[in-house]
């Protein structure tokens, strides 16, 4: 079902009347119309909306058509925008993306939902918490929306910083499932990063666009509480790539970390090795088919035990010295 409300002088007059009425209130200066649809509940009410606002094509298209960048466009009776609400699911911790398209007029505000994440409850309540900036009109409608998508921004940018300090803890764990623990979180951190900066980053751009004066949506009175927005969507962007830059300094540390334990293994390898090579070497002599100092006596088997316990000792000794073993 579709939303609708009616703002009359900056009170809310009525709500969830026919979408068929809203034409008749557009028109009047006073009034300040908010429809919210739901393209999977009702695709089809897109027309209804383009005839009764008299929208541009395009731009429903956009509207009824998924997967859009976060933009603004400019139309000659409308403004048109898309945008993300982001949310860090607390039972899988994976990012989850809400789309939404926006038409903006002089006195009227469309918010089109592509599916039913979107908590537009919580923007209506935002709404209702400030009832004195509501004879502002459409402008501070457009402001309560695009502030409740920021602080989304802001709050997964946050949990994403919470979840790479945890990581940065699991780091030099020695253990075989950690390595792999880390890795893999690693990469998924990376991919989460990856798709917040391609949904926060665009926001910049938006907002710039619908403070300039000649668009004539943000007034001398809703200017700070936009340009706070806009703060927080600087903040935002910022925050997300000294993320990746900290994810890639984790993914290049692990490595190295891996390396290092490798080499370290690989030096035990080596000098026990090198141990084991002086009997080989010893014994290999001896065993040759040829008369050596002591052959066929005691003194033989003695002093090949003694060059082996000696030499193995003194390999032994230097290597453990050196921290090798």
């Amino acid at each position: 079902m579709a939303r609708t409300r009616l703002y009359r002088n900056g009170v809310l007059e009525k709500e969830n009347f026919p979408i068929a009425e809203i034409s008749d209130c557009v028109n009047d200066p006073g009034a300040v119309v908010w429809l919210d649809i739901c393209t999977l509940d009702d695709d089809a009410g897109l027309d209804d909306v383009e005839e009764e606002f008299g929208l541009h094509a395009l731009a429903v298209e956009d509207a009824a058509h998924e997967r859009q960048r976060p933009k603004l466009d400019h139309y000659g009776t409308h403004l048109f925008l898309s945008a993300y609400a982001i949310a860090i699911d607390p039972g899988t911790s994976n990012l989850e993306t809400s789309e939404l398209a926006i038409f903006v007029m002089h006195n009227a505000l469309i918010t089109v939902r592509k599916d039913r994440n979107f908590d537009m409850d919580e923007v209506v309540k935002r709404w209702d918490a400030t009832p004195e900036l509501v004879k502002e009109g459409a402008g501070f409608l457009l402001y309560g929306v695009l502030d409740y998508i920021v602080d989304g921004h802001f709050q997964a940018v946050q949990d994403l910083d919470e979840k790479i300090e945890s990581l940065q803890d699991d780091l030099f764990d020695d253990s075989r499932d950690r390595v792999r623990e880390v890795q893999r979180k690693s990469f998924d951190l990376r991919r989460d990063l990856i798709l917040l900066r391609r949904f926060v980053l665009p926001m910049r751009e938006v907002l710039n666009g619908l403070m300039r004066r000649d668009v004539k949506v943000v007034n001398d009175t809703l200017m700070p509480y936009f340009q706070d927005v806009y703060d927080h969507v600087l903040r935002a962007t910022e925050w997300t790539e000294s993320l990746r830059d900290l994810v890639s300094t984790v993914l290049e540390t692990n490595l190295t970390i891996q390396g290092n334990r490798m080499n370290l293994i690989m030096k035990q390898v080596t000098s026990w090795a090198a141990i084991i090579a002086v009997p080989t070497a010893v014994t290999g002599f001896y065993g040759q088919n040829l008369p050596y100092p002591g052959f066929g006596h005691n003194s033989g088997l003695i002093t090949s035990s003694l060059i082996i316990a000696v030499g193995s000792s003194v390999l032994y000794w230097v290597f453990r010295r050196k921290d090798w073993l």
